[in-house]
């Protein structure tokens, strides 16, 4: 019998290969220089939280997808299926170290055992970004800049951002007499893009009946305009309900901060939005690509006051939203959009057996010094061989130094694309080519 152990990996996980991965990296690092640029910072919490930190706050259907177990120490734990719920914990314990507003940025995989399917993975990378310390419409309106930032710096291509707010639909259903059962009519209604018109109806309908379900979808259609939609929302509120003129005002203040700020025209307002998870209280976001709709949001977030009050008395009001990055990559390799922006400015240094490899390795050593990556060739093989990984690896360059060619100070270069030779009659002049720093 073999001893040999199949190599394989669990369903619903994956393994990255160096272009999948370096396309991943270039994405995360836009998003960084997006975050960034609106000054927020990074954080970063365990994995593994105890069970009672994670349980109960995502919703009954998220607590079936958490990966729980007992550790070698008998704690009861589980692995964190968000970011959100970990930061609020984050909030609570270090509230006082911290300055507020704080803003973060937190990339990093998550879990969840749940069903898989295109572009939805058990584990998968989600790219966070928060406002704590204050309830206003600058941070709400913030969170849709970023998203439109990131989405602009990622190069997806046409996107809809669709907002929409908790307090208003709350508001709905208290006037029609339904509040009771809200949670099992927005996790209803969270489900249209998937189930449709028809379906959402019944499931309406056993819970509130055929006559309240048909206003609740007349409630989520979406006007021809933002203003429109939002009058059309409060004149289903009950006379002048304060909570209700609240959601509005909020709504309106973020629509003119993106007016204001040159996005609005990405900026949608849609009732039928309202996040399945049980902690968000306010202004929902989620994002779309226009190309390809039906790959779900590809961010998704909103507005949490009362999270943090699980852990602590203090008030932490936040509002945040996350892009799924797994799910954006499956859809732009499907739109053929995957750009990795990897360095040109790259090359092997060809190991031909001469000079010896402390030369070629001094050689390496001062071209990264001035910004160029290169790596030797660790073994003395044919150039054809070489070439064939360099080429394999997206290396466009190859330095084909010899004992003579490095005694009269010259360069040759291949390039790989075009198979032909240049030499540089010396190490700046091939700096400069290949745009690395000047002395």
């Amino acid at each position: 019998m073999s001893d040999i152990i199949e190599p394989r990996v669990l369903r619903g996980f994956r393994d990255y290969l160096p272009e999948a991965e370096i396309a991943r990296a270039s994405l995360v690092r836009k998003l960084e220089v997006t975050f960034n640029s609106f000054g927020f910072v990074p954080i970063d919490t365990p994995v593994l939280e105890y069970a009672e930190i994670l349980l109960g706050k995502g919703g009954g259907e998220t607590d079936k997808q958490v990966y729980r177990f007992k550790d070698n120490g008998g704690r009861d734990v589980a692995m964190r299926f968000d970011l959100t719920v970990p930061f609020a914990r984050f909030m609570a314990e270090h509230s006082d170290e911290l300055y507020l507003p704080f803003r973060r940025y937190h990339i990093a995989k998550v879990w969840r055992g749940e069903n898989t399917q295109r572009g939805r993975y058990r584990e998968f990378m989600q790219c966070d970004f928060d406002i704590v310390g204050t309830d206003s419409a600058s941070a709400d309106a913030d969170i849709v800049l970023v998203i439109a930032g990131a989405m602009k710096a990622l190069k997806v291509g046409d996107v809809r951002i669709r907002i929409n707010h908790r307090g208003l639909f709350n508001r709905f259903l208290a006037a029609a007499g339904c509040a009771g059962k809200s949670m099992a009519i927005l996790r209803a209604v969270d489900k249209l893009e998937k189930i449709g018109k028809e379906e959402t109806f019944s499931l309406l309908s056993s819970e509130v009946g055929k006559t309240i379900s048909a206003d609740i979808l007349n409630f989520i259609e979406p006007e021809s305009s933002f203003e429109a939609t939002l009058e059309k929302m409060s004149g289903f509120c009950a006379g002048n309900d304060e909570e209700a003129m609240i959601a509005h005002n909020r709504l309106s203040n973020i629509y003119e901060i993106a007016q204001a700020s040159g996005c609005a025209d990405l900026v949608f307002l849609d009732p039928s939005i309202t996040r399945g998870l049980d902690y968000y209280t306010g202004v929902v976001f989620e994002t779309f690509l226009k190309a390809m709709p039906t790959i779900g949001s590809i961010c998704s977030g909103g507005r949490y006051n009362e999270l943090a009050s699980l852990y602590t008395t203090k008030k932490l009001p936040g509002v945040g939203a996350s892009v799924g990055l797994d799910r954006l990559l499956a859809a732009l390799e499907i739109l053929g959009k995957i750009s990795a922006d990897r360095d040109d400015h790259r090359l092997l240094l060809a190991n031909q057996g001469e000079p010896e490899l402390k030369e070629l390795h001094a050689c390496a050593s001062r071209l990264r010094s001035r910004g160029i990556s290169a790596e030797v060739f660790p073994e003395t093989k044919k150039l054809m061989a070489q070439y064939s990984y360099a080429e394999k690896k997206g290396i466009p360059y190859a330095l084909l130094l010899d004992a003579a060619s490095l005694a009269e100070g010259k360069f040759p270069l291949r390039d790989l694309a075009v198979r032909s030779t240049s030499v540089f009659t010396s190490f700046d002049e091939l700096v400069v080519f290949l745009g690395g720093a000047r002395e």
